[in-house]
């Protein structure tokens, strides 16, 4: 079922934006698509909202239901705007992400509480058609205090491990990092590295958005482990299987975090 709205459909609990190797929403059934216009042009795909734990929550695949938006191509303002105008208040992005440090390895996952940009050429804020109001937004902390928190105490409700803090850097992509471009980001306080994160969570502070990112770590960054290892070869086939395996516990943290 699908249905097209170009205003506010009432409000959504929860907004889940699932990136690489989360395509649907875990642990959910097929939910409706409403496509929503926006002045931004198209998202990368459907939401899909429904009700779930009597909660009304909404997904969007970040790069379309079959892995066919790359990072940088994804449309963000789109996707932010139309969450917005579903009445949505709380975004949880799901990223998935290499680790840095020793506390992020394959299948860890992590909240963290600051970023680094890293990417270029990305159509980053609201401002940029000629005569919008300027806005200069406080970044100094960009993400959610609030909703973290009620990710921290989600996780904590359910017994899922969660690696508290942390920073994100975020490249540009699609390709994946050079050892000497992860030896910098790490020599920057980099924890973690992905290629999503921004614009995104500045255009969602744009909308007023409680946003957390919710990272997923599917390898080690470069394949660098740094207990001191060998780099070894990243395969897609790794990088989806830790994933599926981080989303097992997924639904659990969900349906607390509803709660909250």
């Amino acid at each position: 079922m699908s249905a097209a709205v170009a205003g506010k459909a009432g409000s959504v609990d929860l907004a889940v934006i699932g990136g690489t190797g989360l395509y649907r929403m875990p642990g959910l059934g097929e939910l409706e698509a409403v496509v929503v216009d926006t002045p931004y042009g198209a998202t990368s795909a459907p939401i899909r909202r429904g009700e779930w734990h009597g909660r009304q929550i909404a997904f969007l695949a970040r790069h379309g239901e079959s892995h066919g938006v790359p990072p940088h191509k994804v449309n963000y303002r789109a996707n932010l705007w139309a969450l917005h105008q579903l009445g949505v208040q709380r975004v949880l992005a799901l990223n998935t992400v290499g680790g840095i440090t020793p506390a992020f390895g394959p299948q860890a996952l992590g909240v963290p509480d600051q970023l680094i940009d890293y990417t270029w050429g990305r159509i980053s804020t609201y401002c940029e058609e000629a005569g919008t109001p300027v806005q200069h937004i406080e970044f100094d902390q960009p993400y959610s205090a609030s909703l973290r928190q009620c990710i921290i105490d989600a996780a904590s409700a359910t017994g899922i491990a969660l690696e508290r803090g942390g920073c994100l850097g975020v490249t540009q992509g699609p390709r994946l990092e050079t050892r000497a471009e992860v030896a910098r980001m790490l020599r920057d306080g980099c924890d973690l590295v992905g290629m999503t994160g921004m614009p995104e969570a500045a255009l969602a502070r744009e909308l007023g958005l409680d946003y957390a990112c919710l990272a997923i770590v599917a390898n080690w960054a470069a394949g660098c482990d740094p207990a001191g290892e060998s780099a070894v070869a990243i395969t897609m086939d790794e990088v989806l299987a830790n994933v599926a395996a981080v989303t097992d516990r997924l639904p659990a943290l969900f349906a607390a975090l509803l709660q909250s």
